[in-house]
């Protein structure tokens, strides 16, 4: 699979981390955008499946196409990014400050939601055939994920946050070890399956994914959800982001970089 020692991809993680730092904000928003809106067409996907099959195995084994797909395109989710661009920080590259890191977040989550928010408008009107119908099997679906996992949460106050949040923290440490793993072979198929188990590992666990979440609950309100748009962003969002950041920068980005880099090749500028 032509696979690459950790002292390389974790270079390659530290050059793609400054390389995200200082693209055009044409670029970054081109890139999150599509990303948003592949992985959303992903999710609807396992979701589809879920629902066919009765079986939610069979949905998280199928989800990690959309992701595959936008990497090897080379599109930014905002939890990658979370992951790569402190680590251009933390190694000294030239130029790279708090600010830059700052704006590229901004940027693809604006891209990302922007992107996950389209297809839920897309996929809004093929399940109600152009909202002249009730939702389909999958809108209902959807519309319940959205109840779950905001008034689901928000009925525990404080330990609800606290949960999602947890379960933000593990989605992206599986996340981003896929985002690793895109990087830690030189040919398609060893990308494809380095990328693909994490990624089966975090849907079928039911973690929390911000860009994920993007499609599904809007998804879910369009879809007659039961939940406002303060619940989806006070018992979902804000903290799955929190936790998507803070579970994949400790648990993947620091610890591969710190106990890496020090063999890796030394760079001549």
């Amino acid at each position: 699979m032509s696979y690459l020692i950790p002292s390389e991809f974790v270079t390659k993680m530290v050059d793609a981390g400054e390389s995200k730092i200082f693209m055009s904000t044409r670029d970054t928003l081109i890139r999150a955008y599509m990303a948003g809106a592949i992985l959303a067409l992903a999710a609807v996907f396992a979701v589809a499946v879920t629902v066919q099959t009765h079986s939610p195995i069979f949905g998280a084994i199928l989800f990690p196409v959309g992701f595959c797909m936008l990497y090897l395109l080379g599109f930014d989710l905002l939890t990658g990014v979370f992951v790569l661009t402190p680590l251009a920080l933390l190694d000294k590259r030239p130029g790279v400050t708090i600010n830059g890191i700052f704006r590229n977040w901004g940027l693809v989550f604006a891209g990302n939601f922007l992107g996950a928010l389209t297809v839920a408008v897309m996929m809004s009107i093929v399940y109600t055939y152009g909202f002249s119908v009730e939702p389909n099997d999958v809108g209902k679906k959807l519309a319940g994920i959205g109840e779950a996992r905001t008034l689901g949460y928000a009925k525990y106050g404080t330990a609800g946050w606290f949960t999602i949040f947890i379960r933000g923290m593990l989605c992206n440490w599986m996340v981003s070890t896929g985002v690793v793993g895109a990087m830690i072979s030189t040919s398609v198929s060893g990308k494809v399956i380095a990328m693909w188990m994490p990624i089966m590992l975090f849907f079928s666990m039911a973690f929390e994914h911000s860009v994920v979440n993007m499609f599904l609950f809007p998804a879910g309100l369009i879809m007659g959800g039961n939940f406002s748009i303060m619940d989806y962003f006070i018992w979902n969002e804000i903290p799955t982001v929190l936790g998507n950041l803070i579970g994949g920068l400790a648990f993947t980005g620091l610890t591969l970089y710190s106990t890496h880099i020090k063999t890796a090749p030394k760079r001549t500028f």
